[in-house]
């Protein structure tokens, strides 16, 4: 997979990008990340990237100029299956939505900031919008890292245990039940002997109805359908 990130601040993604999965990922070349700064498309000698909204207001507006001199560039090199503008009203992401992205293989995530941008950008530029929660960041920059990590994981290699991915919440529209490991008592707090019995079976009953269970407590809108 390939994964473009049009960014004022390119600097934000290097930690999140250099730990963990996504450090995995990368040095596996199962993905590749490339950064690109808005700012080295601006055309003003003083790279500025915003200016003030039309018929006035607080706030300033990201310009469409240097985004489209961006992606222009960008587009000469591949085609992308999706470009994704990271925005508070677009469509709000869930794992679903994950795994289908995880099929892709060239995407472009443009990240906000201000006021957000031109309004033509999403007209005319974009694919597809998405959110990551009802609530404004100061920037798309987290929203990103948040889809991305997602998208990630998915990817076939990534996880060294690929059936783990599968069993996560939301996979199936519950939640994943309660899990334990050593020591079995600890403070008198016992590990269910279910988990114990070696019977795989009745194990994965187990917990099926503790996914159920906690699904119907903590999050019962994901059974509405039920």
């Amino acid at each position: 997979m390939h994964i473009d990130i049009l960014t004022l601040f390119p600097e934000y993604f290097n930690g999140p990008f250099s730990e963990s999965i996504v450090r995995r990922a990368l040095q596996k070349q199962l993905v590749q990340i490339n950064l690109h700064n808005i700012r080295n498309y601006a055309t003003n000698k003083h790279k500025t990237v915003d200016d003030y909204p039309f018929g006035g207001g607080a706030g300033m507006v990201m310009q469409i100029e240097p985004i489209d001199q961006c992606m222009d560039e960008l587009k000469k090199q591949r085609t992308y299956d999706e470009i994704i503008y990271l925005s508070p009203d677009g469509d709000l992401f869930d794992q679903p939505m994950a795994n289908l992205l995880s099929t892709k293989k060239n995407l472009l995530f443009l990240c906000g900031h201000y006021k957000g941008v031109d309004e033509r950008v999403r007209e005319h530029l974009i694919t597809r919008e998405i959110s990551i929660g009802n609530y404004v960041l100061t920037g798309g920059e987290t929203a990103a890292t948040v889809v991305v990590d997602a998208i990630i994981r998915l990817i076939p290699g990534v996880l060294s245990d690929e059936t783990s991915a599968l069993s996560d919440s939301f996979q199936d529209n519950l939640i994943s039940p309660p899990v334990y490991t050593r020591p079995a008592n600890y403070k008198g707090w016992e590990v269910p002997e279910i988990l114990m019995s070696g019977h795989q079976m009745k194990i994965d009953e187990w917990r099926h109805e503790q996914s159920l269970l906690r699904t119907r407590e903590r999050r019962p809108d994901l059974l509405k359908d039920e």
